[in-house]
């Protein structure tokens, strides 16, 4: 494919304009996750909604991860996680997650959770996990985007509603109209 340019392209948005690019994004409905790693540096988790498929061949997700985040650092030397979609129900347990306030083991306490073919902790009652390798990992701004390859996919038994994010709050998504 050939793609001619016939305007300039402008620059990056401006400083200033980047709460208008945040004001955006808030309206970018997001599914929202708990990603989770174990290994040598323990278990470690926060919640994302910047998660999506890459690829069904071979099944490949992108995930990004704030360099900020405590957890950054061991998902990449542990070089596994699992990206657990959460329901309707399970608000509180992401707020756990993404509290910069809580330590991990506060965080794990507050769901069950089993081990997966890579280690990582999967959540029981998650509508979807992935159990994922680190595949690549790419620099961007303030983030990681880690392409992760899905070794295993663990689905709930029963459907129940979806949890999402949007308009920066949360909002439940029924299975059914």
């Amino acid at each position: 494919m050939n793609i001619s340019v016939k305007a300039p392209v402008p620059g990056a948005l401006e400083a200033e304009s980047a709460q208008r690019f945040r004001d955006g994004m808030a309206l970018l409905a997001g599914a929202v996750t708990i990603v989770t790693t174990d290994g040598e540096n323990g278990r470690h988790g926060f919640t994302a909604t910047a998660v999506c498929s890459v690829s069904d061949a071979p099944p490949t997700l992108l995930v990004c991860i704030n360099r900020s985040t405590s957890a950054h650092p061991h998902v990449l030397d542990h070089g596994v996680l699992a990206v657990n979609v959460l329901g309707g129900a399970q608000q509180a347990l992401s707020s756990a997650f993404g509290s910069r306030s809580k330590t991990m083991d506060e965080r794990f306490a507050g769901a069950r959770w089993q081990r997966g073919v890579t280690g990582a902790p999967l959540l029981d009652g998650a509508l979807a996990t992935f159990e994922c390798r680190v595949e690549r990992v790419v620099e961007a701004g303030t983030h990681t985007v880690v392409f992760a390859q899905v070794l295993d996919v663990h689905l709930a038994g029963e459907q129940t509603d979806g949890l999402v994010w949007f308009a920066r709050r949360y909002a439940v998504l029924p299975t059914s109209c």
